[in-house]
């Protein structure tokens, strides 16, 4: 892991488990314990302990009791088995920068757990970044002029165009079942000829339901043209009005956030965040509200799978 003067995730390893196996481990912390060692490190590793994925199922169902299925994710994944997912597949020449997993929406998940079965050849790192010092990073004017909250829209297709379709999205064929889903969020939607628009309205910070600390909690930067990078962008653009991009921000007003914030908030998220370097075997557990995660350009092969849980 690379180093950070102010915060690393804790490192645990077999020799601290004194032999046992990591269910074993987790299994004599408790969950209480687990949650408590969790929310006190904000993300923890666990290193060394040989975990493959034959025997990764009993890992996961002490780390994460409630598994959650992906449901209204917008990044592009693959169901490995029941809620076990691979890692966003994005392709690996780019950066995914920071963020916390579904913070867009009305509801989220407290905790995720990553697992390397196949580590890359070079890169691919999973940086990891305390969310109270991204907040307290930010220069005040970017700070004030999110304090309004954010509007996020999508506009997902039914099958046929740029990113992911809303059966995809919502892991259902079903309208009335997407109805239900985003009537729950307090979303706005409208079904139109080629697909849905969803629109809606969050807060660009929350609080940590333990600690009550404040953290940056919004995906403005991913979600805005400018955190694409200028060739990307200029593409969009090219065909697109910004309103009907695959997925688009806003101030909550409406008013368009200024390139130059968003590139802000991505650099400053980046620059302070650790990187997480994957040795085959590894687990990173994460506190979903506490930290954001994101994840380093790579070469070679690279297989990290992801679940989590309310």
């Amino acid at each position: 892991m690379s180093e950070n003067l102010t915060w690393a995730p804790r490192e645990i390893t077999e020799a601290e488990a004194q032999g046992r196996d990591l269910a074993a481990y987790l299994t004599a912390q408790g969950a209480e314990g687990l949650t408590d060692l969790l929310t006190e490190h904000k993300a923890l590793v666990f290193r060394g302990f040989g975990v493959t994925p034959e025997s990764i199922d009993p890992v996961l169902e002490r780390l994460l009791p409630t598994r959650l299925p992906y449901v209204h994710g917008n990044s592009p994944r693959t169901r490995v088995k029941g809620n076990l997912y691979t890692s966003t597949e994005y392709p690996q020449r780019f950066t995914i920068s920071m963020h916390n997993e579904l913070n867009y929406a009305r509801t989220w998940p407290a905790r995720l757990a990553f697992y390397c079965e196949k580590a890359a050849e070079s890169g691919g790192a999973t940086p990891v970044v305390d969310g109270e010092l991204w907040l307290n990073s930010l220069r005040p004017e970017v700070r004030e002029a999110f304090a309004g909250g954010i509007r996020y829209v999508q506009n997902l297709h039914d099958g046929y165009g740029l990113g992911k379709s809303w059966q995809d999205t919502f892991e259902t064929d079903d309208k009335a079942e997407v109805e239900r889903y985003l009537a729950a969020a307090e979303a706005e939607w409208e079904w139109g000829p080629d697909g849905i628009r969803v629109v809606q309205h969050r807060q660009a910070t929350t609080t940590h339901p333990v600690t009550g600390v404040e953290v940056w909690f919004n995906q403005a930067d991913q979600w805005h043209p400018a955190g694409l990078g200028d060739e990307t962008a200029k593409e969009l653009y090219d065909i697109l009005p910004p309103e009907e991009f695959p997925q688009y921000v806003t101030f909550a007003d409406g008013t368009p956030i200024p390139e130059e914030y968003v590139t802000h908030i991505r650099d400053v998220g980046l620059d302070l965040a650790v990187d997480v370097d994957w040795r085959e075997g590894d687990i990173l557990v994460i506190d979903n509200v506490l930290t954001a995660h994101g994840r380093r350009p790579f070469e070679g092969t690279r297989r990290i799978l992801v679940a989590m849980c309310d």
